[in-house]
Formats: C-alpha cells, structure tokens, sequence
C-alpha cells in the first residue's frame, strides 16, 4: 500500500509501505474511505514537535472492515465504521467511566493517511454504521472521528448549558466544530474569536452570534465588554498556546468553566491565579470513542454538518499539498482521498 510519511519539518513524502496485518486477536484493518490532515499534525510539521526517525502520519479515518482478529466480533468485513483517533477497549475502569481516551490499554492511531490501517483494540474501537453510508455522509463522519468528537468534548468539559453564554478560541476545525457542539447543547449566545472572513462565515452557518477579531488583552476585554463587564460562562479552549489559554481563562466569568482541547504547547497555568478567578478549568485528549453513536446519527440525519470545515480536497498521492495549504491558511482542513 502506499501513505503519507513525514522525514522532517515540512518535509512529507507519500511512499509504498508494507501492508497492515493482524498482529493482535484485538486488531482490524480497514481500507480507508477518506483520511485528512488534522491541525495537531502541523505541531511535527512546523518542526514544534521533535519528527525523529522517517514515520507515517494520521490519526483520524472512517473505512471499510477488511479483515478481524478472532476477538473481534462487533464489527466485521464488509462494514462501513468509523473510530476514535485514541484507541479504546471500552471495558476497563476508566473506559466504563467515559474517559476511553485514557483507556488502561490506549494506543494513538497514526498511520491513518494510507490506503489501510491496522486499529488495535478494534472491538471497543470502531462503530459500524447499519449500511454502508452514502460518499456525501463521509466528510461529516470523519469529522466525527476526531475534530467534532473533539469540539463536543470542549462543550461538555465548558459545561456549556441551554441559554448560555459561550466563547470559542480558535477557529480552526475543532474551533469550529465546537461552535457546533455549543449551538447543539442549548448556548443562546456563541462568541467566536476569529480574523479569518471565511472562517467566520462558516462559524456563522454553524451557529455563532459575535465575532471578535481582537486577541491578548484586547480580545480579553471585548469579550468582558459583550458579557457585561464579567466574562462568559464557558469558554471553549481550541488552540494550545499560551496566549490562547490565558485569553480563555481570563474571558470567563468567576464560576465559570474553560474547557480546554488544544494539544498545550508551552502553556504554563499560574496557580494563585487560577485560585483566585474562581474559574474551573477541564480538558484532555477528547473521548470520542463516549460520543461517536450520538454524533454518527446527529450526521447521518443531517441535524449536524461538521465535514463542511472540509474546504479542501486531494487525492491522497497530493498529502503533501494539503499540509501546505493548511500550513499556508489556505485551507481550514484537507480531506484526502484513496
């Protein structure tokens, strides 16, 4: 098969690798329907994150079963699934708790930018749909499989309530898709901080009533100036920087909830700070795995459209360009194509 490889900062071939196989009774392997380039992949991209040796790229996939361990029997060939970008058994304590993306036996997927891929612990994994879905449904459940799952995580952990008030920073993919969730869980009010006009506009489709396109204290004090001087109830941390989680933690109101998702890079919180804000904060590898047969249906009967944050698409052979264009702000999300 071939797949997507990155050997250095800005530097991703796509290259004939060997074909997955059944290593474990736990395992499947699936023939990708579409795969994508997710924002957190341009951390190693952009050289943020160490590269290491040459390795394959991608963690978010929806496919056809091609073959199961003999453990397996949730799925089975021939079906159409889709699974979280964290494996899971989705038995252990903390699976049996909703966090499976803190499953006891967790792998992160990241080979899923090739024609197959190989998911461990496969049984608490996947979702099949009922059929096969049509190819129009497929950006939306891809969506699903991380950047929606993930949006709906920074809802849940922002305690975002009916009649709300909540902020969004970042209008990435998962920036958007939380304006989703947010709208979906009963926010009356969704304030989005973006400087992007398509962003924004997309943001809007999706649900949200205010944009800011001031950031640092500036952004800070816009929000404060929209919510009465006080902060929101929730604000939706998508980023991971410092400057994003200190405009989340200080645009939300003593008693509130930031939920944060963006994978931290030198984020550092200050304790007497926090202690004194009365801010709760909560976040963490999203657990998909918890929200998928939810959000499969939310898509499948069109209440939710997440794969429009998809305004990209390549064949597969071309990852390399879907990781400049998102680079380059191009594109929001690249979806690739076998």
């Amino acid at each position: 098969m071939r797949g997507a490889v990155i050997h250095a900062p800005r530097d991703i071939r796509f290259e004939t690798l060997d074909d997955p196989k059944i290593l474990h009774p736990t395992d499947a392997i699936i023939r990708t329907a579409v795969t994508c380039v997710c924002g957190s992949d341009l951390w190693a991209y952009r050289g943020l994150e160490p590269v290491g040796d040459p390795h394959p790229m991608g963690h978010e996939y929806v496919g056809i079963v091609e073959e199961v361990g003999s453990e397996v029997t949730h799925v089975k060939p021939g079906q159409f699934v889709v699974g979280s970008f964290a494996t899971s058994d989705n038995t252990c304590a903390n699976c049996r708790n909703g966090y499976q993306s803190n499953c006891l036996h967790r792998e992160f997927m990241s080979t899923c930018q090739a024609d197959y891929v190989r998911i461990p612990d496969a049984q608490g994994t996947l979702v099949a749909t009922e059929e096969v879905p049509g190819e129009e449904f497929w950006p939306g459940l891809l969506a699903v499989s991380d950047v929606m799952g993930t949006g709906w995580w920074a809802a849940e952990a922002a305690e975002v309530k009916p009649g709300s008030t909540a902020v969004v920073v970042g209008d990435g993919a998962v920036g958007l898709c939380a304006v989703i969730a947010a709208k979906e869980r009963g926010a009356e009010r969704i304030i989005v901080m973006s400087r992007h006009a398509s962003r924004q506009r997309l943001a809007r489709e999706f649900g949200a009533t205010d944009i800011v396109t001031e950031r640092g204290e500036e952004g800070i004090a816009r929000i404060r100036d929209l919510t009465g001087g006080i902060g929101a109830d929730s604000v939706l941390e998508c980023v991971g920087t410092e400057q994003s989680m200190q405009q989340a933690l200080r645009s939300t109101r003593p008693g509130g909830n930031v939920g944060f998702v963006g994978v931290p890079h030198g984020v550092a919180v200050d304790g007497q700070e926090l202690f004194f804000s009365h801010v709760g904060l909560r976040g963490g590898p999203a657990p998909v795995r918890r929200y998928l047969p939810d959000l499969i249906d939310r898509v499948l009967t069109g209440r939710i459209d997440p794969g429009k944050v998809f305004d990209l698409t390549l064949p597969l052979d071309q990852v390399a360009e879907g990781y400049r264009a998102m680079d380059e702000r191009r594109a929001i999300k690249t979806l690739l194509k076998p």
